[in-house]
């Protein structure tokens, strides 16, 4: 449910996304009926049973754009993601680090373009309960490890957040704790956090905090002095890769842009590490803006 309503809170595409939207969707053969140009983000969840071709782009032929594709500028959704092959899933390590995809063929060689949010939901394990007190999931330790080693660490490593999803109570799920923020609501602070990122990254090539080579954060957007301790420790320690490290100031600058700062504080970087690893860091902003 969380997935499907992603594309309503991003931005209507702009013109020259709409045009690379609708080209692939054009060259897949599925562009709606009476609706030339793709104005709005896709969204795209195939079933865990697809293959390689259908996810990444291929088949007899001349290749077809796949799944990354189709959810290129949009939102690309793999529900229990440990039931997918752990081919297919490594197969998205490529795009996720440069945003297309290329297939070969012996009709010839295809480049598509493939920027999307990848969003993965996973169950514990192969039943579900392991992680509930008293749910008495039965699965041996075994069982659970290879369940839980489908996504490799190198995938795992491109994810920036990993959010644990806490079982629904009875007063939340009968509406008696009261609503939270609409779609609407939601939508246009993101609108705005995309407006700052975008007057910061004018007249360079790239207009997305996710698309900033770490370089360039570190250097020319360097946060706050002092921020990036924590961050810096973990690194040290093991427990944050040099790529981690890059994805945790992006986020960051994500952060600082929905809460209207210039640049991201030590508070900004403790979210980031909390929303990567699950982990409370230092002091997070109450009620903070993700």
């Amino acid at each position: 449910m969380l997935a499907e309503r992603l594309p309503a809170l991003l931005p209507p595409l702009t013109r020259q996304e709409s045009l690379e939207v609708t080209a692939v969707h054009s060259v897949a053969g599925i562009l709606p009926p009476g609706k030339p140009l793709v104005d709005t983000p896709p969204y795209c969840a195939p079933h865990h049973s697809a293959t390689m071709p259908s996810l990444v782009g291929g088949g007899n032929g001349l290749p077809r754009p796949g799944a990354v594709s189709l959810a290129h500028r949009g939102v690309l959704f793999l529900d229990e993601a440990p039931e997918f092959s752990v081919r297919v899933l490594d197969a998205l390590r490529q795009p996720l680090e440069s945003g297309h995809v290329v297939v070969a063929r012996s009709a010839g060689v295809v480049r598509l373009p493939a920027r999307f949010l990848l969003v993965l939901a996973a169950n514990p394990c192969p039943c579900g309960r392991h992680s509930l007190l008293g749910s008495g999931c039965e699965c041996p330790p075994s069982a659970i490890r290879r369940y839980q080693a489908r996504l490799s660490g190198p995938l795992l490593d491109r994810v920036d957040l990993r959010i644990e999803a806490e079982p629904v109570s009875r007063a939340e799920l009968t509406g008696r704790t009261g609503g939270g923020e609409s779609t609407k609501l939601v939508a246009e602070r993101v609108r705005l956090a995309r407006e700052r990122a975008s007057a910061r990254l004018a007249d360079t090539p790239w207009q997305l905090n996710s698309e900033v080579p770490g370089h360039e954060l570190r250097t020319r957007w360097r946060p706050a002095p002092g921020a990036l301790g924590e961050a810096e420790r973990d690194m040290e320690r093991g427990l944050l890769t040099a790529r981690g490290l890059d994805r945790v100031l992006r986020v960051a600058w994500t952060v600082a842009d929905l809460a209207g700062r210039g640049r991201p504080e030590a508070a900004d970087v403790a979210q980031a590490l909390q929303l990567r690893t699950g982990v409370q860091r230092g002091a997070v902003p109450a009620g903070g803006p993700l």
